[in-house]
């Protein structure tokens, strides 16, 4: 059996566009944050540096699938933009639904300390636009990224 595929970047005018896949809802975000970071960084460069390994908890809590995994990645972006992170890694710890329907995601994201620049564009934002969650056969998260 092949192996799932992780992640799948979409023909776009302007922006970026990308589906993430997954077997269940977190492996999906989890995978449309490993395509979000691919266009952001050289993520083979991060990983082969010699700089110390760590992490940042992402917390989010929303009302519908949608909102939390839009959350998640605008989060992400956020931290990565605000503190300077050389990240490579996303990984949800929990994923839980309350008793009155809301959502909540509690997440690692990995980065390195490093000297070196290891970006390659500028992913301004996570757009709302086309941003859509999907369960058929597996679990899709389909994202557009300003950049």
């Amino acid at each position: 059996m092949l192996p799932m595929r992780k992640f799948k970047y979409l023909p776009h005018t302007a922006d970026a566009a990308f589906i993430g896949f997954g077997k269940d809802f977190g492996e999906a975000i989890e995978n449309a944050a490993l395509a979000m970071l691919n266009i952001r960084f050289d993520l083979k460069s991060i990983e082969a540096d010699k700089g110390q390994t760590k992490s940042i908890t992402i917390m989010e809590q929303a009302d519908t699938r949608e909102n939390l995994a839009w959350y998640a990645l605008q989060d992400i972006l956020s931290k990565v933009d605000s503190k300077s992170l050389s990240a490579f890694k996303f990984t949800v710890i929990r994923l839980s639904v309350s008793k009155d329907g809301r959502l909540t995601l509690a997440g690692k994201l990995f980065y390195k300390l490093t000297r070196k620049d290891h970006t390659l564009t500028d992913v301004k934002a996570v757009t709302p636009h086309e941003f859509k969650v999907e369960h058929k056969k597996d679990w899709r998260i389909r994202v557009v990224v300003d950049i």
